[in-house]
């Protein structure tokens, strides 16, 4: 019988190297591809068969950011995840409250992976939970240096090292469960606070580690750069896991696309019990959710149906029937990208977006640049050619009792002149 796994995801850092006077928000909540970076996280360590519990260590002043972002994982996902723990000062002690708080979880293995790493996939995470079935004390994933490596000695002098049997190490780390908290405990009692990573203290303890082999795609989010190529990345994943490819081959200037078209969308969904709404991809912390067969996001679902609308291409129910369980939960970026491809294939692109949100709460003007961006990244469009506008209905209808928000969108697509 195969032996249990946990997942432990460290998400406690606070990313500073990111943080901007507009967005000082941490790495593991920023969006890409519509969802916060942790929720890709939590999907793809969860997903995985041998995972049975998952649990995530926070900064305490994130509570709100980790409820919106569990909420928007797949079902199967939020199942497995257990009670957030609190982190401690260094990344070291964070893992150390996060073993100790599965120490009665009755699993064998546990893996620990950092939060800032979305792109781990089941071959990485099969290998590692090899190496420990066949009894290893640990187990590394790792990729082989490739580039060339240089130290300076002296000023700007330099020397070149030598990369054979050099490994850049990634997460996730995997050990017998008791064993890594043993070692955790051991250094802590020794006071050594100083390992960079969870192998290394393993190695001090005298655990003997493996390597196994890691995916040069499963980098970490440092920097902006990263996350705008983790953006990127993660829309090309969605693109083909969806099996929809966009037809870059007719992507003209708009000024060589005559054909002006304009789609009206409009979507309402009524709010149900949570902790985050998702309005155009991004997760905005609330009392309620909004309830749909999908992630229920009605700006982004606006904005598909008026895309299908300038194109004469049926509507998002038509596509997407909420009776297909394959899109229950499903983020609703995809079913845009696949609105997109449809323009894209008819020779032509979006030009312009304009949105209105009709609800009472949550307050809409906080979140509208963050909104504005997210359509943008979506939907391949300068900001400025989003508008994003939000009002209430002087608390008449629905919307005015509280019970839901509605949006409308109109779309500009731009396509080449066909007489027919």
């Amino acid at each position: 019988m195969a032996r249990s796994a946990a997942a432990l995801v460290v998400a406690a850092g606070r990313g500073t190297r990111l943080s901007t006077a507009e967005d000082a928000s941490p790495k593991q909540y920023r969006p890409i591809a519509g969802l916060p970076v942790l929720s890709h996280t939590l999907n793809a360590i969860g997903l995985h068969p041998r995972i049975s519990h998952v649990i995530t260590v926070f900064h305490p002043d994130d509570r709100a950011l980790y409820d919106a972002a569990a909420s928007l994982c797949a079902p199967e996902v939020r199942q497995k995840l257990r009670a957030p723990v609190a982190g401690g000062q260094t990344r070291q002690e964070s893992v150390r409250e996060g073993l100790k708080a599965l120490a009665d979880s009755g699993c064998d293995f546990v893996l620990i992976h950092d939060a800032a790493r979305p792109f781990l996939e089941s071959p990485v995470i099969d290998g590692v939970i090899a190496c420990l079935d066949g009894g290893a004390d640990g187990a590394l994933a790792a990729v082989p240096v490739a580039d060339t490596l240089k130290r300076t000695i002296s000023g700007r002098q330099l020397e070149t090292v030598d990369r054979k049997d050099l490994w850049a190490a990634q997460t996730p780390q995997a050990f017998p469960l008791h064993a890594i908290l043993a070692a955790h405990e051991s250094a802590h009692d020794a006071s050594r606070n100083d390992f960079t990573d969870d192998t290394s203290l393993a190695e001090w303890y005298g655990l003997q580690i493996v390597l196994s082999d890691g995916d040069p795609s499963n980098f970490k989010i440092t920097t902006a750069a990263d996350l705008s190529r983790a953006d990127e990345q993660a829309r090309y994943k969605s693109m083909t896991t969806f099996k929809a490819t966009p037809t870059e081959t007719h992507r003209l200037p708009l000024s060589k696309l005559g054909d002006v078209r304009t789609g009206i969308g409009y979507d309402v969904h009524a709010f149900d019990e949570g902790t985050a709404v998702i309005l155009g991809g991004v997760a905005i912390p609330h009392s309620r959710k909004l309830k749909g067969h999908s992630d229920a996001d009605v700006v982004l679902h606006a904005i598909t149906d008026a895309t299908l609308g300038a194109i004469g291409d049926g509507d998002i129910g038509q596509h997407f029937p909420p009776s297909d369980p394959q899109w229950k939960g499903a983020s609703s970026d995809r079913f845009q990208q696949d609105a997109m491809r449809r323009v894209s294939e008819a020779g032509g692109r979006i030009a312009h977006i304009d949105v209105t949100i009709v609800c009472e709460e949550p307050k809409i003007g906080p979140h509208r640049e963050e909104i504005r961006r997210s359509i943008a990244l979506i939907c391949d469009l300068a900001v400025s050619r989003v508008s994003v506008k939000a009002t209430t209905s002087e608390r008449l209808g629905f919307t005015g009792r509280k019970e839901g928000i509605a949006a409308q969108a109109c779309v500009t697509v731009r396509l080449p002149f066909d007489e027919d």
